[in-house]
């Protein structure tokens, strides 16, 4: 009797499961009638073309713009590097107490802007500018980005780039072409 229970249990579990393979076999054909329909051949191989913005910040950089944001870089790093090297030498001189903590604020400062700067930059360049240099000073922030790339959109996205990595006022972000 034993035999005859569990051979009635398998055989309702085995029907049980081909009418589940069936019923969802039959469900899923009439779905491939509108898949096909969806990923038809015209919507695959359709061209979209770039707007005038998004163009501009495909343009490389001529020569001379990327010569100068070259040079830029190497002067504010010539100058980083003077300033953490003159906080070294009062670090490492017999200065009192007083010189060495202000040195070190300031080497705190500078690295922190050194940051900011850099994280601004990247942003700006991710939101399609060819190239851009960002200067923090007491004043503001500077930002300078391809001349062919300023428009009122560029603006907004320089001044959110900015804004959103520094506290500054919009009236303290000045955006300047090269």
């Amino acid at each position: 009797m034993k035999f005859q229970k569990k051979h009635i249990v398998a055989a309702a579990l085995i029907l049980a499961l081909g009418a589940a393979v069936y019923a969802n076999w039959q469900l899923s054909s009439t779905g491939k009638a509108n898949a096909k329909e969806l990923g038809a051949a015209s919507y695959v191989n359709a061209t979209v073309s770039a707007t005038a913005d998004e163009s501009v910040g495909e343009k490389s950089l001529s020569k001379e713009q990327q010569g100068y944001f070259a040079s830029e870089r190497v002067k504010r790093r010539s100058a980083q590097d003077e300033i953490i090297d003159k906080s070294r030498e009062i670090f490492d001189s017999d200065s009192s107490d007083e010189e060495k903590s202000e040195a070190q604020k300031n080497v705190e400062q500078m690295i922190k802007n050194f940051t900011i700067q850099d994280s601004i930059e990247a942003i700006i360049k991710a939101k399609g500018f060819a190239d851009c240099l960002c200067c923090i000073s007491e004043e503001g922030v500077t930002v300078i980005v391809p001349k062919e790339q300023l428009n009122d959109k560029a603006a907004l996205v320089i001044d959110d780039a900015v804004t959103s990595h520094y506290k500054v006022s919009y009236e303290n972000i000045s955006i300047v072409g090269a």
